[in-house]
């Protein structure tokens, strides 16, 4: 590992990075970043991680996300 990249690794995970492109406004190098941390799960893993979950919480808050997720493509099965 380069000494100049060690800032943007911790543990296993790289941190999320893009680069600027020429004549790319902030705004939009911005909007960028935050659909990509968004794809990646980056902020939903963090804001799991502030406190601790029950077991019991973790399985209830997966079989609603499954339930959801079932309910979406029932829906959406025939288009």
């Amino acid at each position: 590992m380069e000494a100049g990249n060690s800032d943007l690794w911790r543990g296993n995970k790289r941190l999320t990075e893009i680069k600027l492109r020429k004549s790319e406004p902030v705004e939009r190098a911005l909007r960028r970043l935050k659909k990509k941390v968004e794809r990646e799960g980056t902020l939903q893993s963090a804001r799991a991680r502030r406190h601790f979950e029950k077991p019991s919480e973790r399985r209830r808050r997966k079989e609603k996300a499954a339930r959801f997720s079932a309910m979406l493509s029932a829906r959406y099965a025939d288009m």
